[in-house]
């Protein structure tokens, strides 16, 4: 089976055995992170195939070389918030997916971030021995060695056997969102929702998905930024949004981690300068 991911404006990329075998096509055409981090200027299948293909070599992505501890990315994104979260004992535990391994449990900080950093929407994966033994060598619970699936709801049963209560979850569907809010209830759980990789969805999912959770990342959805009430944004180009106090609460832990200076002001949000936000495809 090869690894899927969608990156870039949710461009569908496939690999195998270490190798991009396929392309598709991008629903944006300009991201202020990747110029900044990159220098992406343009976004199409050629800048694409090449940001993967970076990702494959420098950081080992879908091969058993997968770098597991990693620096931070972008000040405020979800792995950053979950690291923040687990060192100020805001949460007890994470379910997130990694490339190799699929769904895991983890309450080791740093692994959170080294497998969050440098992936996207990761739509199917296969097991790769060496990233699950790394994983489980820090701290990691792979839900599912033998297939690597991507269950979120399934992460979360398993970590409420394992005995935790305060759980981060990051979730893409509304339906798993919705899901979990009713695992919340029925297990006596405290689960923080987070949304991502929302490029590109509609109105009716994005007001759906919203409904559900605490923080959501734009990515570069219009619908988000239409719909969503926040009560903290962090970031005004690709934000950040806390959608209920605990989510709020878990941004503002974050901030104190952040080593550049940081304003603090309040206004109506969201705040999107226009000459910031992604570009969509026409």
């Amino acid at each position: 089976m090869p690894h899927v991911m969608e990156i870039l404006g949710k461009a569908r990329v496939v690999v195998k055995d270490g190798k991009v075998v396929e392309v598709g096509d991008p629903q944006i055409e300009w991201c202020p992170i990747f110029e900044k981090a990159r220098g992406i200027k343009e976004i199409n299948k050629e800048e694409i195939r090449k940001n993967m293909e970076f990702r494959i070599r420098d950081f080992g992505l879908f091969t058993d070389k997968r770098k597991l501890e990693m620096d931070v990315f972008v000040g405020f994104g979800a792995s950053e918030v979950m690291m923040t979260g687990l060192n100020r004992g805001l949460i007890d535990t994470t379910v997130t997916v990694c490339d190799g391994a699929g769904t895991v449990i983890t309450n080791n900080p740093s692994l959170v971030q080294g497998m969050g950093a440098r992936i996207s929407g990761l739509v199917e994966t296969e097991p790769i021995e060496a990233t699950i033994n790394g994983i489980s060598q820090r701290g990691g619970i792979v839900l599912d060695p033998s297939g690597a699936r991507i269950d979120p709801a399934g992460g979360v049963k398993r970590a409420a056997e394992l005995g935790y209560r305060k759980i981060a979850v990051t979730v893409v569907f509304p339906e798993t969102a919705k899901e979990l809010r009713k695992l919340e209830s029925e297990m006596d759980l405290d689960l923080t929702i987070i949304g991502a990789h929302v490029t590109g969805i509609g109105k009716e999912f994005a007001m759906e998905l919203v409904k559900h959770l605490d923080i959501v990342t734009s990515c570069a959805s219009r619908n988000i930024r239409e719909i969503v009430k926040p009560l903290a944004q962090v970031g005004t180009a690709v934000p950040l949004f806390a959608i209920t106090q605990k989510g709020k609460e878990l941004l503002l832990e974050r901030a104190k981690e952040v080593e550049s200076p940081i304003l603090i002001n309040t206004m109506s949000l969201p705040a999107l300068p226009g000459h910031k936000q992604p570009r969509e495809l026409v």
